[in-house]
């Protein structure tokens, strides 16, 4: 993992400002960290914490929702370091609201959602897809539960994220005779504020979460365990005991994991 440089998005907070401070540590002999976000305040200061911990470290403010702005941040990711060698696709953003209380005119956040969660990766790994190839590199795609179970309350979510997850589990098919790895993560539940800034039915800032999140994972597991699945290149990083046996159970009962989906809901959001 050294002498190696690292793109990851939507890394001025959460899961992927936590994978560069670990990356940051971890690094011994010149890796370079370029990282990308919309906020560029909170992401220069996330870059000078790399700094401090030994890490070059580059802020590019990027909105991943405009294709120009994800194929400039690896344009400017190689004229900075002279490779790319693991993109880590994490930017995303959430969404909380029952389907039948969206309301027509409002329908437009979920084409905004899907621009951001799905075709940001997209753009960001096309751009960067031939310097993968001669660094024989990694990409990282962070998903979520929900990408694998759909989620009540969460319909544009998990579109999002079941589309990430099929576009990514096809390119690994692609790209394995190039040696590039493709690892897919897949969180639940953690202690970020992700879902407190999602939309609500109106495409507002929720404001609050509509999921229980007693016993949420810590981001600092969540970011070590994603670098760990990354470093070995396994295929996918189901991060908890119930996430592993929900995929299987779904297969042969349905019906018992959506009533555990709807009951991860908060009482005041779940459907009546």
């Amino acid at each position: 993992m050294t002498r190696q440089t690292f793109v990851i998005t939507g890394a001025s907070e959460g899961i992927g400002a936590e994978m560069a401070r670990q990356l940051a540590r971890r690094q011994r002999a010149g890796a370079a960290l370029v990282l990308a976000a919309r906020h560029a305040r909170q992401l220069e200061a996330v870059a000078a914490q790399c700094r401090d911990l030994g890490a070059a470290a580059h802020a590019v403010p990027t909105d991943v929702a405009d294709e120009h702005q994800c194929r400039a941040l690896i344009d400017q990711a190689v004229r900075a370091t002279g490779r790319i060698d693991t993109l880590v696709n994490n930017a995303g953003m959430s969404a909380q609201a029952l389907f039948g209380e969206v309301q027509a005119q409002d329908l437009h956040w979920y084409q905004q959602l899907m621009a951001i969660n799905l075709w940001g990766s997209v753009w960001c790994t096309h751009a960067a897809l031939p310097h993968l190839r001669a660094s024989r590199g990694r990409v990282v795609a962070v998903s979520s539960l929900a990408g694998l179970v759909g989620v009540p309350g969460r319909t544009a979510y998990s579109a999002t994220k079941f589309a990430m997850t099929g576009f990514f589990e096809a390119l690994r098919a692609e790209v394995k005779h190039d040696g590039i790895s493709v690892t897919i993560a897949f969180p639940n539940v953690v202690a970020t504020r992700i879902r407190h800034r999602g939309f609500d039915a109106s495409g507002e800032a929720a404001g609050i979460s509509g999921l229980k999140e007693d016993g949420a994972m810590r981001v600092e597991e969540c970011a070590r365990l994603i670098i760990e699945g990354m470093e070995r290149r396994r295929r996918e990083v189901v991060m908890t005991a119930q996430g592993k046996i929900g995929r299987f159970v779904k297969l042969v009962a349905p019906a018992l994991v959506e009533r555990i989906a709807l009951a991860k809901l908060k009482d005041e959001v779940r459907p009546r």
